[in-house]
């Protein structure tokens, strides 16, 4: 694929899994609505990734990280929040996680996470 077909194949899958994460909030699975959320942030990273520096985005799933490699101009805000949507990542994929991160998505706990991710998600949009 060319560039542009990488970064519209990023945006779009994306955007299918916002679909998705939105569609988890409704049905109140909480701790799967963040990691989706998680997804659609990390494909947008990868897509801005691609677009800015390589073709080949790294293998991570740190949200910082491909930020930085990225050279993604960021406040601190956006990277402690980066730090903490990485986390529902791992939280929700390992059993050890699982059941605490379970507990600790409330529909509060989940709405204000899932608006600092629609928020990131507009700006870095915005950007590519």
């Amino acid at each position: 694929m060319q560039k542009e077909e990488l970064v519209t194949y990023w945006i779009e899958s994306s955007d299918r899994d916002f679909s998705t994460m939105n569609h988890l909030f409704e049905k109140t699975d909480y701790h799967w609505a963040l990691f989706m959320g998680h997804l659609v942030i990390e494909k947008l990273l990868k897509a801005y990734f691609v677009k800015r520096i390589d073709t080949q985005p790294p293998l991570t799933h740190n949200l910082l990280r491909l930020a930085e490699k990225s050279n993604l101009g960021l406040t601190e805000q956006q990277k402690d929040s980066l730090v903490t949507v990485t986390t529902f990542n791992i939280r929700a994929r390992y059993d050890d996680y699982k059941l605490a991160f379970y507990k600790t998505c409330t529909k509060e706990f989940t709405t204000h996470w899932l608006t600092e991710i629609k928020g990131f998600r507009a700006w870095i949009k915005n950007q590519l």
